[in-house]
């Protein structure tokens, strides 16, 4: 019965605990926008060279669409949807909006969670670690400065 095997988990999601019973082949993505309804979090291209689906699990930026949800067992996962905290923009968001990082708004989440994990972890980037951590989330529409900046 491959494929069929089931596992329950348990993770942090948001600061919210969240128990659910995963497929064996069932993605992260899938869990966070299919059953939790965080469609923040979103689907590019499926193959994790988008970027799109990053959140931040247990600190680091890492593509959902690429990790099994089995594999989040005991983890602390952020989505975008967390990132405000009762109506405030995160100084992150607020950065994005004051430096028209955005367009189309498609990528931004996946920008937003890179930024998160390499802000918490250098909170004084250079621009080239910035650009270093910006490398596996894609834009069409803004050329990157505004993002950078």
């Amino acid at each position: 019965m491959r494929g069929k095997v089931e596992h329950t988990i348990r993770l942090t999601v948001n600061g919210e605990p969240v128990e659910e019973t995963v497929k064996s082949s069932e993605l992260l993505v899938d869990l966070l926008r299919g059953r939790l309804e965080l469609r923040g979090t979103k689907q590019g291209c499926e193959s994790g060279v988008c970027g799109t689906c990053t959140v931040v699990c247990d600190g680091a930026a890492i593509k959902s669409c690429l990790r099994f949800a089995f594999l989040a067992d005991g983890a602390d996962v952020l989505t975008v949807e967390g990132l405000a905290r009762n109506g405030e923009l995160h100084p992150i968001q607020r950065a994005f909006l004051e430096n028209c990082g955005l367009q189309c708004g498609f990528c931004t989440p996946g920008m937003l969670m890179t930024a998160k994990a390499l802000l918490d972890e250098n909170p004084d980037p250079s621009e080239g670690e910035v650009r270093d951590a910006l490398v596996g989330n894609l834009c069409r529409c803004t050329g990157y400065i505004k993002i950078i900046e």
